[in-house]
């Protein structure tokens, strides 16, 4: 029989334990209540129904005590198959974790555009360190996230104010200059605010529909890239959804130019597993960004719950705006929201029918 050596047992210890003192589960337990953060560093708990792993002083709603079990490392729960929370960032250094996540708030309520260095000073912290921690923490460079939650205000305030000057807007919402604004405007609106609040008026965008696995399917595409895929049961109907949805662009048929683009996809439908990638010209929210993110990197063959979904963005109470961020995906199976489920694993609704969302799932889980 092969002998364990002390550093393999330690690492199995850290590894496998669960609840491995019930002394310590009750008083883990009760910090975990009390959101204490003299927790920090000497365990993490772990939430089975969610596969997410925090620290004791997350802010995010307790669950119940039959559903966690706790790890004295971060590592430990990593091991055992959870995966980090994006509320709470428990790999994180807590001063790290605590410097985005005040950093995020003075974005958000900010009224006019703030500078790095402006915040740095309010933080106290330099630049290169606020930048570079904001990047590691986040996954997004602090001027993406700031842009897209400016950009996020703007195109509410074009929507609320439909009467009101794009300039009195554009002031509104945080935007010094019109040069910004329209500069930030192509990369996130994909037209300017004027084309977005008039329903793309001048537009041009090519499509074209073909046969799928799962029916017909219509691609569709702007000078930046796709921006819609579909599925139905006709080709008029395709067609017909399209126009309403770009109510005043100039919509071309255009199979040449997309007959790559259609191709890519047809395969990736009968060959799930292969790699797939398309340039895409979506136009969202910054909420339906971050949704639409995550959904892209649940791995093929699994699914993940509305509630979970909502959880690893660290926004749990926002289940109801997960499920209509997937319900306004453009993009079919480029942004996977079929392998989305309810949490008590039915396939609930779907934008191009839940008998295609069975059919996909069912692909995926084979191949």
């Amino acid at each position: 029989m092969r002998t364990m050596t002390v550093a393999s047992k330690a690492l199995m210890s850290a590894t496998m334990v669960e609840d491995p003192d019930p002394n310590h589960s009750a008083a883990f337990w009760k910090q975990v209540l009390a959101r204490d953060t003299a927790a920090e560093g000497h365990f993490v708990y772990a939430v089975r129904t969610t596969g997410i792993y925090c620290r004791a002083s997350c802010p995010s709603r307790r669950p119940k005590r039959e559903n966690v079990e706790f790890f004295l490392t971060a590592m430990a729960a990593r091991s055992a198959g959870y995966r980090a929370c994006q509320r709470c960032f428990p790999d994180v250094p807590v001063r790290n974790a605590d410097l985005v996540s005040r950093a995020c708030v003075m974005l958000d309520i900010a009224e006019n555009e703030l500078r790095v260095a402006e915040l740095a000073e309010e933080l106290a912290i330099s630049k290169a360190k606020l930048m570079r921690t904001f990047k590691d923490v986040l996954g997004v460079s602090l001027k993406q996230y700031a842009t897209a939650r400016r950009m996020e205000r703007f195109r509410e305030e074009l929507k609320l104010r439909s009467k009101a000057d794009v300039t009195d807007v554009m002031y509104a919402t945080g935007f010094g200059s019109s040069s910004r604004l329209y500069e930030k405007s192509r990369a996130t609106l994909g037209m300017t605010p004027t084309q977005f609040r008039s329903g793309a008026t001048g537009e041009q965008i090519g499509y074209a529909v073909t046969g799928s696995p799962l029916g017909r399917m219509l691609v569709a595409a702007t000078e930046k890239g796709i921006c819609a895929i579909a599925f139905g049961d006709t080709d008029a109907k395709l067609v017909a959804e399209l126009k309403q949805r770009f109510n005043k662009a100039e919509l071309v048929l255009d199979e040449e130019r997309l007959e790559a683009a259609v191709r890519a996809v047809v395969q990736h439908l009968q060959e799930p597993r292969s790699a797939f990638a398309l340039p895409l010209d979506l136009r969202a929210t910054a909420f339906q960004q971050r949704v639409w993110h995550a959904l892209q990197k649940i791995p093929t063959g699994e699914t993940r719950s509305y509630s979970a979904v909502a959880k690893a963005l660290g926004r749990p109470t926002a289940v109801r705006a997960v499920a209509q961020a997937c319900a306004r995906n453009p993009v079919a199976v480029v942004v996977p929201c079929h392998r989305v489920v309810a949490s008590d694993a039915k396939l609930a609704g779907y934008r191009w029918g839940v008998e295609r969302k069975r059919k996909l799932l069912e692909r995926e889980a084979r191949d």
